[in-house]
């Protein structure tokens, strides 16, 4: 099991950076990857020798742009291990592909129904359920947080009844690192005859996403936390359900026929996808998941736990510096506060020093208030970070708080 950091690194030019006479020290990856050059290439290329439109074009350029553009379906389809590619629809991202499985539910749930979500979720797994409860009439419930950051299962298995008719689970928290168990909620949903959905928003990036292995119904993430080009993303759904499924948004591609006073919807994927389609980003995003998948994916999970335990070993030793979450079960997010200073002010003084992180409260006010705090800082790892970028994190740490005394 080998992983050459320097020659992954090599791939994104980006990195190559200053800030202020600093070496960029990139540590926001939670909130969006950087993109190897391959594919840059791939959206540079796009542009430059097969622009045009798919699926109808009766010339070279349209039939090349499709070809590409289906291709990248057949990448994600293997990437999900799905069943067909057909259940792998287009969006704007996670967010977009959640709020077309909530438009659905609230046609179809009831006054009485429940629905499950967690006290970890981003707003985009929350908000959109809290309003498709409030559109349907049915009771909107979330499984709490306990101190360590996880997810309380036994308050979880307590919440499912036969009057549950959906949950939905981050795969992974955006604010705390936590993994969560997803496979073991999904199955006690089922037995319940639950639906689920899973925000894979930041699961995806660690090349966990395997569907029929998890046993869920929906999930959903975005290109861009993948090493891909941002505005375009993936939401996974059994056929079976995706099916009969309410649809969205109505034009173009996904219209069957159509009268002046009726019209019949297209066959699946196509029904969830109206409208002209980021053919470029889809493309790039093929090329970003297939440049992924070809890493020792057992050498790249064991670079990124050496450095969540290298920063987290360094945070306990720092003085006046509390780390919020302490799941057992972690990705390399290391979220904190510390005694001096506000986590803008923390971000800030970093900023300055050339090391990029993130500070608020990640869009997940709940978890924030659960825990007390206004927000934290947060430094998010991905494969081309290295233990000396994470020695230099303290190092500038170390200055931020001498600046804040």
């Amino acid at each position: 099991m080998s992983f050459d950091v320097s020659a992954i690194r090599d791939e994104f030019p980006i990195l190559k950076r200053e800030i202020d006479g600093n070496p960029l020290v990139y540590l926001d990856n939670a909130a969006t990857t950087q993109k190897p050059q391959c594919v840059i290439d791939a959206l540079v290329d796009y542009y430059t020798r097969c622009n045009a439109n798919v699926h109808r074009g009766a010339h070279r350029l349209a039939d090349e742009a499709t070809r590409h553009f289906e291709n990248a379906r057949d990448i994600v389809k293997a990437f999900l291990n799905a069943p067909k590619r057909e259940e792998v629809i287009w969006t704007t991202g996670t967010t977009e592909g959640i709020n077309i499985v909530a438009n659905g539910l609230s046609a179809l749930l009831q006054p009485g129904d429940e629905v499950i979500a967690t006290g970890m979720d981003h707003h985009a797994n929350l908000v959109t359920w809290q309003q498709a409860c409030k559109t349907s009439g049915a009771t909107f419930k979330t499984v709490p947080v306990t101190d360590d950051g996880e997810l309380d299962l036994v308050a979880y298995q307590a919440l499912l009844n036969e009057r549950t008719k959906f949950v939905a689970i981050p795969h992974v928290s955006n604010a705390l690192g936590t993994i969560n168990p997803v496979k073991e909620m999904t199955a006690k949903a089922k037995a319940v005859g639950a639906l689920v959905l899973i925000d894979g928003a930041q699961g995806a990036a660690h090349g966990w996403a395997d569907v029929q292995d998890i046993g869920c119904d929906f999930y959903a993430f975005s290109a861009h936390k993948l090493y891909g080009p941002m505005g375009v993303g993936v939401l996974w759904g059994r056929e079976a359900v995706l099916a009969d499924w309410p649809v969205w948004r109505t034009g173009g591609e996904m219209i069957s026929t159509v009268t002046l006073q009726d019209a019949t919807w297209n066959v699946l994927p196509y029904r969830f996808e109206a409208g002209t389609p980021n053919v470029a980003d889809v493309i790039a995003m093929g090329e970003a998941i297939r440049w992924f998948s070809a890493l020792d994916q057992e050498a790249v999970a064991a670079h990124e736990k050496a450095l969540l335990a290298h920063a987290t070993k360094l945070a306990d030793e720092f003085d006046g510096l509390t780390v919020i979450g302490r799941a057992k079960n972690k990705i390399g997010v290391l979220s904190f506060v510390m005694d001096q200073g506000h986590p803008a002010d923390i971000g800030f003084l970093l900023d300055r020093q050339g090391i990029a992180v993130r500070t608020g409260d990640h869009c997940a006010q709940p978890l924030m208030a659960r825990f007390n705090v206004p927000g934290t800082a947060r430094a998010s790892f991905a494969i081309y970070n290295t233990l000396e970028e994470v020695d230099a994190l303290f190092a500038a740490l170390k200055k931020v708080r001498s600046m804040l005394v």
